[in-house]
């Protein structure tokens, strides 16, 4: 594997590898109150090199939640799914529910429409790559956990890695064709949940057109940008945009290319930078059983590939 040969030197945080490409955790920082600029810049630095990082037991509440995702940039909000006829349970708009709680506390119920929607959730994916302005940074905060062994982790993959290590005669072919990927919500639910979408076709609404290969500008190297949710590549017949689609991610979700952050404790918190790392919840027992009550604050790209090949606009998707 190749990894980028340099790494930071920090003075106000502890960072300890947890693969040996991409993922870390951070310690020896208390993200729960404003930060000096050096320190937002470690952590930001940290972020940048491994592409994830977890924070351990953070006193995060809501709005110091919401507070220390603004160091990222401008924060995505829930507004297209409240739109669409979901109910949220959470006070403020920049909150996803990510959790398997409905409205009034209970657990969902596994038929429900936002149970169907969630499975989409266990494939992996980029946050947002299928609205016109793409997700750059996710941080995701456990409020509360299932007992330890009954599921729930999330576990990520790194698409930088999985680029620099694909064959050279690929790499140049990718290079040399510049693919487009179309992205839709609607196809990564589809594909999760037949059933449940039977009656949606993903091509009756927008997709977010993203360029397959791009240099991720924070760290300088290249990148597979690619998810669940690729509906189909441009200028490939179908066939053989399954077939190129297929290979790259099989390739990218490998198992020595994935890292599994498995949840401890309330007030765990992890940041990912989805424009350099894939991710996926993974199921278990717990989901007919305990509350998993997970919350997450999404910022947007502010990279000059922020938008892709899309209008810049405000229209978003969204499902009840």
């Amino acid at each position: 594997m190749t990894v980028s040969s340099e790494t930071p030197t920090f003075h106000h945080i502890s960072v300890k590898p947890l693969h040996p490409t991409f993922g870390a955790e951070i310690s020896g920082v208390d993200i729960s109150v404003p930060l000096a600029g050096e320190i937002w810049s470690e952590i930001r630095q940290a972020i940048t090199k491994w592409g994830v990082a977890i924070f351990r037991g953070t006193k995060l509440t809501d709005e110091s939640h919401i507070s220390f995702s603004k160091y990222f940039g401008e924060l995505d909000d829930v507004t297209p799914y409240i739109a669409a006829g979901r109910k949220n349970r959470l006070k403020y708009p920049e909150l996803f529910d990510v959790s398997n709680v409905e409205i009034d506390g209970t657990i969902l119920g596994p038929q429900s429409a936002r149970s169907q929607a969630n499975k989409g959730n266990h494939l992996f994916h980029v946050d947002s790559s299928f609205n016109p302005r793409r997700a750059g940074y996710s941080l995701l905060l456990a409020h509360e956990l299932p007992p330890s062994g009954m599921g729930g982790h999330t576990e990520f993959a790194d698409t930088r890695t999985a680029f620099e290590d694909l064959p050279a005669d690929l790499k140049e072919s990718l290079l040399a064709n510049d693919y487009i990927a179309c992205h839709s919500m609607h196809h990564s639910r589809k594909v999760a949940a037949p059933e449940a979408f039977a009656h949606i076709n993903p091509l009756d609404h927008p997709m977010g057109r993203h360029k397959l290969v791009q240099r991720h500008e924070a760290s300088d190297r290249m990148n597979l940008y690619i998810a669940a949710h690729v509906h189909h590549i441009e200028g490939l017949e179908p066939e053989k945009s399954q077939e190129l689609f297929d290979k790259l991610f099989k390739h990218a979700t490998r198992d020595t290319n994935v890292v599994k952050i498995e949840w401890q404790t309330p007030g765990d918190l992890v940041i990912w930078d989805n424009t350099c790392v894939m991710h996926r919840a993974v199921g278990g027992p717990f989901l007919k059983t305990y509350r998993r009550d997970m919350r997450r604050t999404t910022v947007h790209d502010s990279s000059s590939q922020a938008w892709g090949l899309n209008e810049h606009t405000d229209v978003r998707q969204g499902l009840p």
